[in-house]
């Protein structure tokens, strides 16, 4: 999975139905090509483990969640390079964006350039408060954010936010971005993580219909970027499959019986 000494740069373990996927290299979490393969390749393992029912992204240790591409690599090699270097990151953040999959991304310390545009192709962002700041500075590098984020910051935000955040490289607070709808929610520092946990385990059997949350996922993603019919069409068949599952029995049998839910994922 690795090409580079074999240095593991994504670490991956399963817990209770949440697939914690981890970017590590100190002392910023930047990535590189190799860092991005082994991403996508967590991000495929997710995808086809029936096991797992969210995915959840975090930074190595307290202060990154990602600073985003490793600028000493970038300054190194051919244009050529970082053309290639940059469609594969695009690819391998749609294929996230993509998975039927709750995916959460837990800010737990700085998420900048390129680690906020992993982050906007996430589902859910949780931030750790005080923890650092967040933004799209590349207009600082003479580059603009080229792994998505001119496209997904301007569908997160009133374009003239979008295009001022980024044209003025400025960062913000996780307090200011929560504000602007960028972020989801923010938790204290202590027992974040347990938290945040606690968060993503609530979208897994027998607590909710996984296999729901991921459709209503996909109908989201997909469906806003194609016309309002071929959205509801899109809506129609995942709803369809929604009615055929053995948690739609269960949640409507639920309902009518008065109880919670106790859902199998199927």
């Amino acid at each position: 999975m690795t090409t580079q000494t074999e240095r593991t740069l994504v670490n991956y373990n399963v817990t209770d139905g949440v697939a914690i996927i981890e970017l590590s290299n100190a002392p910023a979490n930047t990535y590189s090509y190799e860092m991005m393969s082994q991403l996508d390749a967590a991000i495929l393992r997710a995808r086809f483990d029936e096991q797992v029912h969210v995915l959840l992204l975090r930074g190595a240790g307290e202060k990154f969640f990602c600073a985003g591409a490793d600028i000493s690599m970038l300054n190194e090699v051919t244009p050529a390079y970082k053309y290639y270097f940059c469609l594969h990151a695009n690819e391998t953040l749609v294929r996230l964006e993509q998975t039927p999959k709750l995916v959460i991304a837990a800010l737990n310390g700085h998420t900048v350039g390129g680690g906020l545009e992993i982050a906007l192709a996430c589902d859910i962002r949780i931030a750790r408060r005080n923890a650092g700041k967040i933004g799209l500075p590349e207009v600082n590098l003479g580059v603009l954010p080229g792994t998505g984020g001119t496209q997904r910051m301007a569908r997160a935000l009133p374009k003239n936010k979008a295009i001022e955040y980024m044209a003025e490289g400025k960062l913000m607070s996780f307090e200011e971005a929560l504000e602007l709808g960028l972020i989801n929610y923010i938790y204290e520092s202590e027992h974040y993580w347990e938290q945040v946990l606690d968060y993503a385990r609530s979208f897994c059997p027998p607590h909710k219909a996984a296999r729901t949350v991921g459709r209503i996922k996909r109908s989201v993603q997909s469906g806003a970027e194609v016309t309002l019919a071929e959205g509801l069409a899109l809506e129609r068949e995942l709803q369809q499959l929604c009615f055929q599952s053995e948690d739609a029995k269960e949640g409507i049998a639920a309902y009518v019986e008065k109880r919670k839910g106790n859902f199998s994922g199927r």
